[in-house]
């Protein structure tokens, strides 16, 4: 009998701290600084790969992430030590994804060719958008010339390729949306992951907003117009939204998000890295502390860059399950929810409002369900 995670698979996510800058809207656990020691930054990894490769021995490794922060400021020597060290300590999948995520600098796509090299075959890149004007509202250091310079440096150096774009910006209208999706649509790309613009607080974007400083965001409904028409756009184009955010053309769909969101187990390493590891029949979650420089010591002291290791309670499962399943087109497997009574109740109601179905022992979403995806979830994991 397969262990539940098995439904999801087994990947690992790296995380680098650094950035050039920080971006207003950014509330990832990214850090500017003078000097990057990258040597000691090695032997960390190394160090955790060991120790996390110790536990977790017999599994096929179906993907790798590079997450930030931005990895394309790691010396590509230092991805090859990481992925050499990952070799040596997991069995790989025949078609296993190792996506390094990087920002559209001509500097940064100079060593493309290092992260091929190393063995990364996907490469995420973080435009956000295709106009200088809106590129410096949102605090990037590229210009839209330089995305584009660097994105056809990726596509012609790795297989796969994806990049973000942001929509609901400041000023931004539906025809300007409507042109830059379809400009993005129109290159050589197999993945876009789409986001709407949200402000987060303890960003610089969060601060302004609360001063009554940040002006020209889109209403609701016209924030709901944009979502609307992303997904005609996409649609037409054969780029299926198989996640809330995310979308792609047939078989290039994120192996590593799609480990989250079919809740398989997850290794996370690096500061504030997150994880899921199922151990000896008990779930866990996994934390590492924030800050660089104190999850840099702690692994040099300790040999072990964990703050935190707790046992989910099945309650716990059931409500990640639902959070992270959810969100994708596919749905969740109905046998893995353990369907309580409060439960059944909640998905009963949502059902006759048309936000939720079952359809071939899965529970999904509706198209009407998946806008309001967040009002969703909270009905169905109310007590």
């Amino acid at each position: 009998m397969p262990e539940d995670w098995e439904h999801g698979g087994f990947g690992l996510y790296i995380h680098w701290p650094f950035c050039q800058a920080k971006c207003p809207y950014c509330d990832f656990n990214s850090h500017v600084v003078a000097k990057i020691d990258q040597t000691a930054w090695r032997d960390a990894y190394l160090s955790e790969i060991d120790r996390i490769g110790a536990e977790t021995q017999g599994r096929i490794l179906k993907s790798v992430f590079f997450g930030g922060g931005t990895p394309s400021m790691m010396d590509p020597d230092l991805v090859d030590a990481v992925l050499t060290k990952v070799r040596a300590t997991w069995s790989m999948a025949n078609d296993i994804e190792i996506t390094l995520e990087a920002n559209p600098t001509s500097v940064e796509a100079g060593r493309f060719a290092g992260y091929r090299d190393a063995g990364v075959n996907r490469v995420s890149m973080g435009i956000q958008a295709l106009n200088d004007k809106d590129l410096r509202a949102l605090g990037r250091l590229h210009t839209a010339q330089e995305a584009l310079t660097a994105f056809n440096t990726a596509r012609e150096t790795f297989d796969r390729v994806s990049f973000d774009l942001i929509y609901a910006r400041q000023g931004q209208n539906l025809a300007d949306w409507r042109a830059e999706l379809t400009q993005a649509l129109g290159l050589a790309i197999d993945h876009l992951s789409l986001y709407q613009l949200t402000i987060e607080d303890g960003t610089a974007f969060g601060d302004r907003y609360a001063a009554g400083k940040l002006r020209g965001l889109p209403d609701d409904d016209l924030a709901a117009d944009m979502y609307a028409l992303t997904q005609d756009i996409c649609a037409a184009a054969s780029f299926d939204s198989y996640e809330v955010s995310n979308h792609a053309r047939p078989g290039f769909e994120s192996v590593h998000n799609q480990i989250y969101w079919r809740y398989g187990d997850y290794a996370g390493i690096g500061p504030g890295a997150h994880g899921r590891l199922t151990l000896g029949g008990n779930r866990y979650a996994t934390e590492a502390p924030s800050a660089p420089t104190q999850w840099l010591a702690q692994v040099r002291k300790t040999g072990n860059g964990d703050s935190l290791r707790s046992k989910l309670s099945t309650e716990d499962q059931r409500s990640e399950l639902l959070l992270m399943g959810m969100r994708l087109r596919e749905g969740v497997l109905v046998e893995r929810i353990g369907i309580s009574k409060n439960i059944k109740h909640n998905i009963n109601n949502l059902t006759d409002m048309g936000m939720v179905k079952t359809h071939a022992d899965r529970l999904v979403l509706t198209a009407k369900g998946r806008p309001i995806l967040n009002a969703v979830l909270r009905e169905l994991l109310a007590d």
